[in-house]
């Protein structure tokens, strides 16, 4: 799962990029990383052992943080990137797939579709895996991310104007969704969190890039803002209707560069 993956480090991405990457650069977003760790208010994690807090919302302190932190530092936008921007457990999966299967649908065949292989995970990468290692990506990129719109990097949200696909979720079914996820994936050694315990820090913010609201209320706002660069979805009305929001994304075609 996306907030799970392994988090980029200095020696795998010098490595990786054969020094594309200012080693400098590098060097001070993970020296920046360390520094401010131990210093970071701290609460109770779902599936590890505690969450941190970070320019105001609860990240896992290795994977989650230290992505914000290299998308803010080197992410390079394209006018043309289209952002699927999903709170964790609200239909990222299922948006995906649609997306990609509506962007893609004159490119493959239905014996040769990717998706038919490969999870939707795979087709849109998050931002927060190692935003660098999408510089090789061809134009139009579709790219995926949980971190909230007002701490992506302006250059994405004013400069560059990337496109934004988000959707939302009745909260209630996103901490039921999430509790039984969870407790599945915690490790043995940690006592399972009762649906009581998980209500009470969703209800104070302490989730995965929550505070739930602020999440959702921030891509509202620039869709209202920008509504031909940020369109918002509701997984209600997805589900009710599928057909509806596809045609609603293939309309926007049009408006969003061409590329939904």
């Amino acid at each position: 799962m996306d907030y799970f993956l392994p988090s980029p480090d200095c020696d795998t991405i010098s490595k990786t990029y054969n020094g594309q990457i200012d080693s400098h650069l590098i060097q001070k977003t993970n020296d920046g990383y360390r520094e401010i760790l131990p210093n970071l208010p701290r609460g109770k994690g779902w599936m590890t052992e505690h969450l941190v807090q970070y320019q105001g919302v609860w990240l896992t302190p290795n994977f989650a943080l230290k992505g914000l932190m290299w998308v803010q530092d080197h992410f390079k936008p394209r006018s043309t990137d289209i952002c699927l921007a999903t709170f964790p457990k609200t239909g990222t999966t299922w948006l995906k797939a649609l997306t990609f299967a509506t962007v893609n649908r004159t490119r493959y065949g239905f014996a040769d579709h990717p998706l038919l292989t490969t999870v939707p995970h795979g087709c849109l990468p998050f931002l927060e895996a190692c935003p660098n290692d999408l510089d090789g990506f061809p134009s139009p990129r579709l790219l995926s991310t949980h971190i909230p719109y007002t701490l992506l990097p302006n250059s994405m949200t004013v400069n560059q104007s990337c496109r934004f696909v988000y959707i939302c979720r009745d909260p209630k079914d996103v901490l039921v969704s999430k509790w039984l996820f969870m407790n599945k994936l915690r490790p043995k050694e940690l006592a399972p969190i009762s649906l009581e315990e998980a209500f009470e820090l969703f209800c104070q913010g302490i989730s995965h890039y929550g505070p739930y609201w602020d999440h959702v209320l921030g891509y509202w706002k620039a869709s209202l803002e920008t509504p031909e660069k940020v369109l918002f979805l509701k997984y209600e009305e997805l589900k009710e209707e599928p057909s509806v929001v596809v045609k609603r994304l293939e309309r926007e075609k049009l408006e969003m560069g061409r590329v939904i």
